[in-house]
């Protein structure tokens, strides 16, 4: 049994249920499947695509998006999601890396082409240099796609990190990995075959993949997904396809939240959105649950695929900032330096072990090491789990800010800056000092037609927060750097404020 043997059945047992909604047309699960079938033999027949080899994609969500992963899951090959925001060099870095054997790519990031060398081309919505386009590859194709050497233990993603320093790492997940995850999203929402699910997180990140659209598509649900989000268009979505189910990262509910259509939008259908992938501010989860909507907090990261910790619909939601209970088919810790649990309420680093726990980094063996001890992956992120078991994360290791020997966290600070009525957004970072090693500072981005001056953002701060974790110097700033789901890169954050400082030192 392969992940796409989940496809099958579906389409045994509802061949007419509409799969995957996408721009006023609908794929059914029969339809789902036979595509699938039709895209592993081409990749076999044509392209010579076995099992271990990759194939990378490089597009907007779409529909053949989920058929290419079905496909290579089928043939026991691996798919590449590469970010379509990425520079150029960027992509290509990652395309030598996994080894792509093939690329699968839209005509809007064809700038790749010309310094591709040794990676077959084909285009979704048209016809690459050399290459050929995915329906012609398909309409060719003849014979079987199946492959009886594939079963759950192969790996079937490589999923590259943003990484905070260096080189991006690959992340390998089998299709195990995607199973349980997908069991403990099912578990998560309460999700049945009746759900409707709304995907405008990008697939490229497992977030937008994995934390209910797969999961959705395992169970026989629908699925609607959005080339890329917009708040207009996510409105307009939840008002006419009526989904019962989405996933908005914080970025996603602050620009839904705020669209001017927000106020007399109909929310009725929706049962619960998920939210994550960074520290929630709880006045993003307030404005949902004002409107009568549930919001579910998970917790995870690219190499847990990403479900390990999460609040279940259903469940205790009372626990303001907690993001829940470890999964249902993992487990989860808070440990000390030698790997040691800590007691509860003591903050350490959070560690998760379980089938959906990616496998290696890809090519990097030490790495590999570095994270996975005796099966337990050290996330780098600061958490504490209380004596029920709820997680809360503070953290990454990496942000964490040592000032005079104590510990600063820089979402705590991020926290109640985002209280007061004038900020929008905003960003802590640890600046090199010589009596303290390092202080606290803010990046700050006002709300529009607001002028916070620093001296009161201080005194906002010093009324509820210690003295030393009061930001030295706030910078208003316009901007913050990103990832594609709108985290702040708070490393990238670290380089901007150094090579500022020189400047300001040498002119």
């Amino acid at each position: 049994m392969d992940l796409c043997s989940l496809i099958d059945r579906n389409a045994a047992f509802a061949p007419d249920k509409t799969a995957i909604a996408f721009e006023g047309e609908r794929l059914s699960y029969a339809a789902f499947a036979a595509r699938i079938e039709r895209t592993a033999t081409a990749l076999k027949q044509e392209l010579g695509v076995g099992r271990g080899d990759r194939v990378a994609i490089l597009s907007l969500n779409r529909p053949d998006y989920l058929v290419l992963l079905y496909a290579c899951a089928r043939l026991g090959a691996m798919l590449v999601p590469l970010n379509w925001r990425l520079a150029v060099a960027e992509q290509l870095f990652i395309l030598t890396n996994a080894g792509a054997k093939v690329l699968v790519l839209e005509q809007a990031f064809e700038g790749v082409l010309p310094k591709l060398e040794g990676t077959a081309a084909v285009g979704l919505d048209f016809e690459p240099p050399g290459g050929t386009t995915f329906d012609d590859l398909l309409a060719r194709s003849e014979g079987s796609g199946r492959n009886p050497h594939a079963d759950l233990s192969c790996p079937l993603l490589v999923v590259y990190t943003s990484g905070t320093t260096g080189r991006p790492k690959g992340a390998v997940l089998r299709q195990e990995a995607l199973f349980w995850n997908g069991v403990m999203s099912q578990h998560m929402h309460n999700m049945t075959s009746d759900d409707h699910i709304l995907t405008v997180l990008p697939l490229f990140h497992v977030g937008g993949l994995n934390i209910q659209t797969t999961a959705a598509l395992q169970l026989g649900a629908t699925v609607t997904i959005h080339a890329r989000f917009t708040p207009d268009t996510a409105l307009a979505a939840i008002e006419r396809e009526r989904p019962t189910l989405t996933v908005m990262v914080p970025a996603i509910i602050q620009a839904v939240t705020e669209h001017p259509a927000w106020a007399a939008a109909d929310l009725s259908s929706l049962k619960a959105v998920a939210t994550g992938s960074t520290i929630v501010p709880p006045h993003l989860i307030e404005r949902f649950v004002a409107r009568g909507v549930p919001v579910l907090q998970v917790y995870g990261s690219t190499e847990t695929c990403p479900i390990a910790v999460y609040t279940r619909l259903g469940g205790d939601l009372s626990r303001v900032g907690s993001t829940g209970l470890a999964g249902l088919c993992c487990e989860a810790k808070v440990i000390d330096q030698a790997g040691n649990a800590v007691p509860a309420g003591t903050p350490g680093e959070i560690a998760v072990r379980g089938p959906n726990v990616f496998f290696e980094y890809w090519g990097d063996a030490d790495a590999t090491r570095d994270a996975l001890h005796d099966g337990w992956y050290r996330t780098g992120d600061i958490g504490l789990c209380d004596a029920d078991g709820y997680f809360w994360v503070r953290d990454r290791k990496k942000n964490l800010i040592i000032s005079g020997g104590e510990n600063v966290y820089p979402a705590e600070v991020e926290r109640v800056l985002l209280e007061h009525p004038d900020v929008s957004e905003c960003a802590v970072i640890g600046r090199p000092d010589p009596r303290w090693d390092e202080v606290p500072i803010a990046y700050v981005i006002p709300r529009s037609g607001c002028q916070p001056g620093a001296d009161e953002l201080r005194a906002h701060l010093l009324a509820q927060l210690a003295r030393y974790k009061v930001p030295r110097d706030i910078v208003f700033v316009t901007d913050l750097p990103r990832t594609a789901l709108g985290k702040v890169q708070h490393f990238l954050l670290k380089q901007i404020d150094a090579q500022s400082r020189a400047q300001g030192e040498t002119s």
